[in-house]
């Protein structure tokens, strides 16, 4: 069950790697719309705004760490290739939206443990319809800081998964790739990892190989090797990427490819990636436990994270804090 407080803050259950503690300074937040910074009961859009509408626009997750932001400039290049992948205009250059988001953690006083969801729309249109050419004012650009870290005990308990039965889409259908507004799929398998009782839900592609969970990024780790899908099907993870450049650079062999849900129940470890949790274990996918079948048969309580994922993970750690961003680092 998910429990809410006023704030609308979530409680530690409920959210896979996304779950995260109720703080009371979210309730008074200040949140940059449009680059006016206003009081969180305050931050409004139209109801004619294409994002509302239609979910036309695109997104991005960004950490706040020592007063910065990890991984910046990755985050605004995809952030701008996708607003020119659907013909938008976002109307102001990487360094001035930059600049608003750093404006916006100084008028809340934010420099550490901070999540932050940076929106972009096509803007406000004449009337509900789909035509772009229905859009009558600049792009609406919503910055939205919050106080927010991951559940810690996460960590060593691990994520439940469940293999929805809803698939990801191809690039000639709508390509997943695009970090767009437009999420319904991946809410549809949400929800069946919901009710089924899971963390999070696994997607497999269209030719039933496995892609990605439903909001983050899927490896597993096989005698000694790690393994993760070719990223046709998913989101071109910043993450994702990061995590096998760690790989790379620590040795550990890793593999984009192909592999199956029996690859999956017979994995050794298994984990997914984010934005906002960085690195969290896996302990179970579709009711089977995870852990090398001959060393962990018979074993009740596995010991998590594994020792690869526990490697990587705090590789991960060293390298989003070699890599913030401050503000004046984009030109």
């Amino acid at each position: 069950m998910v429990s809410h407080d006023q704030s609308g803050d979530v409680g530690l259950k409920g959210l896979g790697s996304h779950a995260h503690g109720a703080d009371p300074r979210n309730e008074i937040i200040l949140i940059s719309v449009n680059g006016t910074i206003v009081p969180r009961a305050e931050a409004v859009v139209s109801v004619f705004d294409s994002g509302f509408i239609l979910g036309d626009g695109v997104w991005e997750g960004l950490r706040v760490v020592d007063g910065g932001i990890t991984f910046l400039k990755a985050h605004l290049k995809r952030l701008y290739e996708g607003a020119r992948a659907i013909d938008m205009d976002i109307g102001i250059p990487p360094s001035e939206l930059a600049e608003r988001i750093f404006d916006c953690l100084d008028a809340n006083e934010m420099t550490d443990g901070a999540h932050i969801r940076l929106m972009v729309t096509r803007g406000v249109k004449s009337t509900p319809y789909q035509d772009p050419r229905m859009t009558v004012t600049p792009a609406t650009i919503v910055i939205i800081p919050e106080y927010k870290l991951p559940a810690v005990d996460n960590a060593t308990r691990g994520l439940s998964l469940f293999t929805s039965a809803i698939r990801r889409t191809g690039p000639d259908q709508q390509d997943q790739k695009l970090n767009s507004h437009s999420k319904l799929n991946c809410i549809q398998a949400c929800i069946q990892a919901t009710k089924a009782g899971a963390d999070e839900a696994l997607m497999l592609d269209p030719r039933g190989f496995v892609a990605t969970c439903n909001s983050t990024h899927f490896f597993i780790v096989r005698d000694g090797e790690v393994w993760t899908s070719p990223g046709m099907y998913c989101l071109g993870g910043i993450t994702r990427k990061n995590i096998i450049r760690v790989c790379r650079e620590n040795d550990i062999p890793v593999f984009e490819k192909d592999f199956s849900l029996v690859d999956v129940y017979g994995a050794d470890e298994a984990f997914v990636t984010g934005t906002f949790a960085g690195v969290t274990p896996v302990r179970e996918v579709d009711g089977r436990r995870l852990g090398n079948p001959l060393e962990s048969y018979g074993v009740q309580d596995i010991t998590l994270p594994g020792p690869t994922t526990d490697a990587i993970r705090t590789a991960y750690k060293s390298m989003a804090r070699r890599d913030v961003v401050r503000r004046g680092d984009i030109s």
